[in-house]
């Protein structure tokens, strides 16, 4: 009886170690080595799908693709190696050795030498008849026009494994969707590795990448970057940015930041101007900031437009003192008039109103301190400090737009529910996909949140325009539009303290006024001609205006 039971486990045993083996040969490693035993018969080419175009609004290219070829080596057919090597290794600019390398490598039909070689070159390298170099064509990107959007647009490089991928923008963001599905062709081979041509072959066709359809409108952007070229040249500024938005869906019809790089020389420029500053930069936004702490006073009603504050001197918060743009203090003033002279003074007051609770809960609404969710890569985040840490300075210095950072990004969205009668959009690049076959994927316009309301939304727009049309900037606006806007200058933080000599002028508002139809931040990093933002980055807004008035056909009410 113990005898039987002796034999019984053994079996038992026996049969759990063969179901073990089976298990670890079939389950874990079978699909390895499925591949290796196919690799015996048969040798697989990888085909490149071609990429998806990106078009703007008019659904013209701004990137599309251009014909070109991948040279390989097929070392059974090579009757000489370093031949071979030594007769192609000019025109592809590669070195001899590497060359060998790739076609002396054992059991291998098939080694990639170069990609994206234009057609010009395929021609010249076909007329040295070498046996053994073939051609596989494929495509590289073209842009038609040129250098535009091209922070906005990204680029398409290569990843570790000489694949095309998008990098930063929209090709960074929608890689996946752009760059489609790989094909392939598997050939049968014999025993010495050379295709066999009656034998079993299959090709699994690439599926091409999804194409793009933007908000961006090709005449608007053209605007916008010869604008801004002119007065980063005028003004004698840095760095420079623009970006218009339709308040109404969030949609992004133009934007241009310089300096910038050429998309398909990108690997010549310097690397820092790969971030597109929209999504990537922060900074202080100074008085522009006022409109968004006024909205929120007078939805809380803690303030009406007529309330008044006694502007008499610097006002002292704790031990500091907060002292008006140009020193001057006009005595008592209506918050119309504390926005339309840009009173720090009067603007403390407004925060005090409000209180730290009230006013830290309208960043978060305003999305102070969160990602915009736009669908371009490289999105950052200027986080607020927490709510605990906020001082009595803290609340007064948030209220003229200092102390607190922003994405321009943030900025112009915030402003954009203003226009929107108090809704808060998600800023969007892109309109449509559409797929190979014609299918379209829409995008909608999405609402994040009501911010303010849209009776409060009609009285800040009120007082922004007369801002614009009784402040330090009225010279250059556009005569007979309604435009409301603010001017914003900050001073920028250097190394725990503000530069007095280096600021950030920006101008930010929306037109027409009473149903806009696009709202604009201009922006311009240390302009040496003014420091401030009424006579360098409003000049910018009115001009850009002034065409974009004509363009959509939109006349004096």
């Amino acid at each position: 009886m113990i005898r039987q039971r002796l034999i019984l486990i053994c079996f038992i045993f026996a049969f759990i170690i063969v179901v073990t083996r089976l298990f670890y040969w079939q389950i874990v490693r079978g699909v390895e080595l499925s591949e290796a035993a196919s690799d015996q018969y048969y040798f697989k080419l990888s085909l490149t799908p071609t990429r998806g175009e990106i078009l703007s609004a008019d659904k013209s290219p701004l990137v599309s693709n251009k014909a070109a070829y991948q040279a390989y080596a097929e070392p059974k057919k090579i009757t000489n190696q370093k031949d071979f090597a030594e007769k192609i290794t000019e025109l592809l600019n590669l070195d001899t050795e590497i060359i060998e390398e790739r076609i002396s490598a054992e059991n291998i039909v098939w080694a990639p030498l170069a990609h994206k070689i234009d057609e010009e070159m395929k021609l010249q390298l076909e007329t040295l008849a070498i046996p053994g170099l073939g051609f596989e064509k494929e495509s590289k990107r073209y842009y038609p026009e040129a250098s535009m959007a091209a922070q906005l647009l990204g680029f398409v490089g290569s990843d570790e494994n000489g694949n095309d991928t998008g990098y930063f923008g929209l090709e960074g963001f929608y890689d996946q969707a752009l760059k489609g599905k790989p094909g392939s062709l598997i050939l049968e081979k014999d025993a010495r590795g050379l295709p066999i041509l009656l034998g079993t072959n299959k090709r699994i066709t690439a599926e091409n990448g999804q194409n793009l359809e933007l908000y961006l409108d090709r005449a608007v952007q053209f605007i916008v970057e010869t604008k801004l070229k002119n007065a980063i040249e005028r003004y004698g500024a840095k760095e420079g940015l623009v970006v218009v938005m339709d308040p109404k869906t969030g949609g992004i019809l133009a934007s241009a930041s310089f300096p910038a790089y050429d998309p398909i020389k990108f690997s010549e420029f310097d690397k820092a101007t790969y971030l597109n500053p929209l999504v990537s930069a922060t900074y202080e936004p100074g008085s522009t900031f006022k409109t968004l702490i006024m909205s929120a006073g007078l939805n809380e009603k803690v303030v009406e437009p007529k309330t008044t504050f006694k502007e008499e001197g610097p006002v002292k918060v704790s031990e500091y003192l907060i002292r008006t743009w140009n020193n001057e203090y006009h005595g008592e003033m209506t918050m119309i008039q504390v926005l339309e002279r840009s009173s720090n003074p009067g603007m403390v007051f407004v925060g005090q109103q409000l209180g730290k609770d009230k006013l830290y809960d309208y960043l978060e609404k305003f999305g102070i301190g969160e990602k915009t969710g736009i669908d371009i890569e490289g999105e950052a985040i200027a986080q607020i400090r927490p709510k605990s840490e906020w001082r009595e300075i803290e609340l007064a210095t948030a209220s003229f737009g200092q102390g607190i950072a922003v994405t321009p990004i943030q900025m112009v969205r915030a402003v954009a529910a203003l226009a929107n009668k108090g809704d808060l959009m998600e800023p969007q690049v892109v309109k449509k996909l559409i797929d190979p076959r014609g299918k379209t994927i829409d995008r909608q316009p999405k609402k994040v949140r009501q911010v303010i309301s849209p009776a409060t939304a009609r009285v800040i727009t009120e007082m922004m325009v007369n801002a614009v049309d009784q402040g330090e900037a009225k010279w250059a606006k556009p005569p007979g539009y309604r435009i409301a806007g603010k001017t914003g200058t900050a001073q920028i933080p250097v190394a725990g303290h503000y530069d007095a000599e280096k600021t950030i002028a920006s101008f930010v508002g929306f037109a027409p006024a009473d149903d806009p139809k696009f709202v604009m931040l201009t922006l311009l990093r240390e302009p040496s001609t003014s420091p401030w933002g009424s006579e360098t980055a409003a000049p910018l807004f009115f001009a850009i205006a002034k065409e974009l008035f004509n363009y959509y056909g939109i006349s004096p009410p």
